[in-house]
């Protein structure tokens, strides 16, 4: 039975010890932690891409390592750079799987990043609006600044020599849609 005061305060079981508290606040953590590891009741969620018509880009042998090459896509008015960076990277083709596109403008507010590529260290930024940086061998996730999301990556294709555009992963700066 609870113990309580002259005006009904509970004085024993139903104060909430700190032993109590950090078993409870522990538990609480571990339940958050693991639902986020696989098979232990977090769903997979995939990259959304979105899929437009397949459109030839360039030729592998005619890029150089490090010179970003200018290309439309999937629209005439969404320009975008294809880059050779000399090391592997994640969505890259070819065989050293080190050619990569994204599309260059910053996801914070719009920042042109087409002449930002860092040849040294294989990013694109700062962007001249806020400083944002992006890694191009890690699927330009954000790396500093104040831009939340990556740099939509388009997805690319290899035949033979040929190197094609087939999709976009990520939503180009200013659009509902990338068309």
């Amino acid at each position: 039975m609870d113990k309580e005061n002259k005006n009904g305060e509970c004085l024993s079981s139903c104060v909430t010890t700190r032993r109590q508290f950090l078993f409870m606040s522990g538990a609480a953590t571990a339940t958050v932690f693991l639902s986020g590891i696989p098979g232990f009741g977090a769903a997979r969620v995939e990259a959304v891409v979105a899929k437009y018509p397949k459109q030839k880009i360039g030729k592998l042998s005619a890029l150089k390592q490090d010179m970003p090459v200018t290309f439309a896509y999937p629209s005439k008015d969404i320009k975008n750079i294809l880059v050779k960076l000399g090391v592997p990277a994640g969505g890259g083709i070819g065989s050293n799987k080190d050619v990569v596109a994204f599309n260059p403008v910053c996801t914070h507010m719009g920042g042109n990043l087409e002449k930002a590529y860092n040849a040294e260290h294989k990013i694109l930024g700062q962007c001249p609006l806020h400083l944002s940086t992006f890694d191009l061998t890690r699927h330009g996730i954000i790396i500093s600044g104040h831009a939340t999301e990556s740099l939509p990556q388009i997805e690319l294709e290899l035949e033979g020599d040929d190197i094609y555009a087939t999709g976009v992963i990520g939503l180009v700066y200013g659009r509902n849609s990338n068309i």
